[in-house]
C-alpha cells in the first residue's frame, strides 16, 4: 500500500471521500490471520481523503473476504469493510459519479499446487456458474452497454499475447465474449504485473496511479 501513501500518491490532498481509487485485484489487505495487521492497514486506508474500492484477484483470502456482510452499494452487490473501503463483487455494475462500471474479479494462480488449499490458495479464485450467470443478467439489464469495465485478468485474445494460464481459460473466454458483445468506453486490468497499454482500448495496471479516461 506504499503507493497509496502521500509521497507517492500526492494528488489525494485534494480528494474527498467522494473520489475513488480503484484497485483492479490482488488487494490483499484481509488475507492476514492477524486480525490487528488486518484491522491497521483498514484503518490506515479508510483514513486517507479518497474511498477505495477494490475487485478481487487470485491472491485474496477468500475465506475472510466471502464471510463479510453483503450489502447493495451504488447499484451493485458489495462487501462495505469500512465506510470507505468496499470489495466490489464480480458480475456486477455500479455507478460512480454517473458513470457506469461492470467488475469481474478473478483468476487462476499459476503456480496453485505448491500452495495450500484453504490456506494460501482458495478454489473460489475462479468465479462459480452462479457468478457468471449473474453477470449476464446484468449486463442484458444494462442494454449490453457499460462506460468502464474492470477486471483482474483479461479476455482471451489479450491473455494469449501475454501470459498462458490453462486453468484460467473459462474466465478468458468468459471475458472474450464480454469483449465482443458488450459496449464500452475502456477496459481496465490487473494481474499481469506489468503496466501497459494494449491499444486504445484496454489498459493493464500495476504500479501506476492513473486517472479514468
Amino acid at each position: 500500500m506504499d503507493k497509496l501513501n502521500e509521497t507517492n500518491f500526492p494528488q489525494q490532498k485534494h480528494m474527498t471521500k467522494k473520489d475513488y481509487v480503484i484497485i483492479c485485484g490482488d488487494f490483499g489487505d484481509i488475507w492476514s490471520a492477524k486480525s490487528n495487521e488486518q484491522k491497521d492497514m483498514l484503518q490506515w486506508l479508510s483514513q486517507r481523503n479518497f474511498t477505495t474500492l477494490f475487485l478481487d484477484g487470485n491472491w485474496e483470502n477468500y475465506g475472510k473476504l466471502n464471510s463479510q456482510t453483503i450489502t447493495v452499494w451504488n447499484g451493485g452487490s458489495a462487501h462495505r469493510l469500512t465506510d470507505s473501503v468496499i470489495h466490489l463483487m464480480r458480475g456486477q455494475i455500479y455507478t460512480l459519479n454517473r458513470r457506469s462500471f461492470f467488475v469481474m474479479g478473478g483468476a487462476c494462480s499459476k503456480y496453485k499446487e505448491l500452495r495450500k488449499k484453504d490456506g494460501t490458495w482458495w478454489p473460489e479464485e475462479m468465479p462459480s456458474t452462479r457468478e457468471y450467470r449473474a453477470a449476464w443478467r446484468n449486463l442484458e439489464k444494462a442494454c449490453r452497454k457499460v462506460d468502464y469495465i474492470l477486471t483482474h485478468t483479461a479476455p482471451y485474445s489479450l491473455v494469449t499475447q501475454l501470459r498462458d494460464v490453462e486453468g484460467e481459460y473459462p474466465l478468458n473466454l468468459f471475458l472474450q465474449e464480454i469483449e465482443e458483445k458488450i459496449r464500452y468506453k475502456h477496459w481496465y486490468f490487473g494481474h499481469f504485473h506489468r503496466d501497459m497499454e494494449l491499444d486504445e482500448k484496454h489498459t493493464g495496471v500495476y504500479h501506476r496511479l492513473l486517472p479514468l479516461r
